[in-house]
């Protein structure tokens, strides 16, 4: 058994493979909000530490740590003045060693846990597109055998809501924030050819994809989520659907903590089917975890 531990910059996500059947065993997720106010005082904030520290002691309850385990930081933490007092007060707090990762890294894990989730689907998983849209940064990977094209923007969920007080300053701004995006991609197709396949991991594809197949945040499904195609009907929906409540009914749907940065979000994932030239996406709900926890199984076997 393998568990891997992925602390974003708004949520902490733990999942437990069996190394042998390359099954999950248990998963566990939380909203810890690593990067709020981060724009701002470029530290991470005294109650995001204490979030951690909570859902770690939650996720060790539900998903037992009695086994190999591997924990990573990302974007928030490689930002952050205080990144590495923070990683240290964890590690005293808790007993979990967590290892801040390059952008570079978090591409790779991304990519070997959505192939995995992929394989799972029976899904096309030899040559696509990701994109995994985070908290503090979203990374574009292009997959063609065991090659792998990636680079990471700065463009989050969580730094976009803090950077533009508004939603037509948000979209404006985003779409000035995306234009190096686009530039990445017209080369990425020049030199390899377009992908077939556009993937989506990160909470804003799986909640565009739990609202098509009518889940709410506590009935929500990760198998059902994974390989559920998403197309920009789908995304306009959810955001036209999510508008019109209140921070507390939209709760009830996407999350305590995701209410606000889950509208940028959905902004993000619509311009990057756009600017990407894709009709449609597949969602997995696989992404850094699943990798650290499989990286973790081959170094087991």
């Amino acid at each position: 058994m393998a568990v891997g531990i992925d602390i974003g910059s708004n949520s902490l996500r733990a999942v437990k493979i069996d190394c042998e059947t390359l099954k999950k065993v248990k998963e566990y997720e939380k909203v810890v909000g690593t990067a709020l106010e981060l724009e701002k005082s470029k530290e991470i904030q005294p109650q995001a530490v204490e979030n951690i520290l909570l859902a770690l002691k939650e996720a060790k309850e539900r998903v037992g740590f009695n086994d190999k385990v591997k924990a990573v930081a990302t974007a928030a933490f490689r930002k952050a003045k205080n990144g590495k007092e923070v990683i240290e007060k964890i590690e005293k707090e808790s007993g979990i060693r967590v290892e801040i990762i390059s952008s570079d890294e978090e591409c790779f894990y991304s990519a070997k846990g959505v192939e995995y989730g992929l394989k799972q689907k029976n899904l096309p998983d030899q040559k696509f597109l990701l994109a995994d849209i985070g908290g503090g940064s979203t990374e574009l990977i292009f997959k063609h055998r065991d090659e792998l094209v990636f680079r990471s923007f700065g463009v989050g969920i969580i730094s976009a809501v803090e950077k533009y007080k508004d939603k037509d300053r948000l979209r404006f701004g985003l779409k000035k924030e995306m234009r190096p995006i686009k530039e990445f991609l017209n080369d990425l197709y020049e030199l390899f050819s377009k992908p077939k396949v556009f993937v989506g991991t990160g909470g804003t594809p799986a909640t565009v994809a739990a609202l098509k197949l009518g889940m709410v945040y506590e009935t929500y499904d990760s198998l059902k989520v994974s390989g559920t195609k998403i197309s920009i009907e789908d995304i306009q929906k959810a955001y036209k659907q999510l508008l019109i409540l209140t921070p507390q009914q939209r709760s009830k749907l996407v999350g305590v903590g995701r209410e606000e940065a889950i509208m940028a979000g959905l902004i993000i994932l619509e311009e990057l089917m756009e600017i990407a030239g894709y009709k449609e996406m597949v969602v997995s709900d696989e992404g850094v975890r699943e990798g650290v926890a499989l990286e973790l199984c081959n170094k087991n076997l």
